[in-house]
């Protein structure tokens, strides 16, 4: 990511001195006509930089993601940034080159482009965030289950004669079929399966006779725990 953000920085900063360049040493293409260094120039001039600074720290929050999913969840965060810099560098050039424009003018077109800028990003930045939360959140709530869906699906290829097979394919689809969401309330139930899970599998390594018996159990408990899910929605 980090890598990325610096070819970002690249481009960024290219992009800025063609900007600045063109604005001050570059001569007007309306013949006769000279920019005016006052104030209207320099307000408009400084929003323009301060949307340029504010996209980069926008991109600079987007690819310091930890991973690839964080990074596509901010990617409105840097599409809203960059249309405000796109849009205030138009409508900051233009108060440039009109002629006469008065400076107050200048000064309330710059403010509310530069605030609704900055509410845009604001708001794209906590909806990646809400998202990215409720997203760690689900991804809490159902590791157990599918942690376990992986765990029996391994043991499947452990079984050592038909009938160890039989009974890990009947864990592995009580499992797989059971309701991922967990919550505090199966807690209790949650650690019994996992302690009659482990067990299942030492049974299964070890090619015991009562591996039938604890898969019945271990089904027994993984029914209840989905009876009690239901009950909790």
């Amino acid at each position: 990511m980090k890598k990325n953000f610096k070819f970002y920085i690249i481009i960024w900063a290219i992009l800025l001195a063609l900007y600045n360049l063109t604005v001050f040493l570059v001569k007007p293409i309306i013949p006769g006509y000279v920019i005016n260094y006052d104030a209207r120039f320099w307000i408009s001039w400084g929003v323009i930089i301060a949307t340029f600074i504010g996209q980069l720290l926008c991109s600079k929050v987007a690819f310091d993601s930890k991973n690839n999913e964080k990074l596509f969840l901010n990617i409105p965060l840097i599409t809203q940034s960059y249309i405000t810099l796109v849009v205030a560098t138009i409508a900051g050039t233009a108060l440039m080159l009109i002629p006469d424009c008065p400076t107050w003018i200048a000064a309330i077109v710059c403010a509310a482009v530069l605030g609704l800028s900055v509410i845009s990003v604001i708001k794209a930045k906590v909806a990646a965030d809400i998202v990215s939360e409720t997203d760690d959140k689900i991804k809490a709530q159902t590791s157990f289950i599918k942690t376990l869906i992986v765990d029996a699906e391994s043991l499947i290829s452990r079984a050592q004669n038909e009938a160890a097979k039989v009974a890990t394919k009947k864990v592995y689809d009580a499992v797989r079929y059971s309701d991922p969401m967990s919550n505090d309330g199966l807690s209790g139930i949650e650690s019994e399966i996992a302690i009659k899970f482990n067990q299942f599998a030492g049974a299964i390594t070890a090619n015991s006779d009562d591996i039938a018996t604890i898969a019945d159990e271990l089904i027994v408990l993984i029914t209840d725990r989905n009876k009690r899910c239901k009950l909790l929605k």
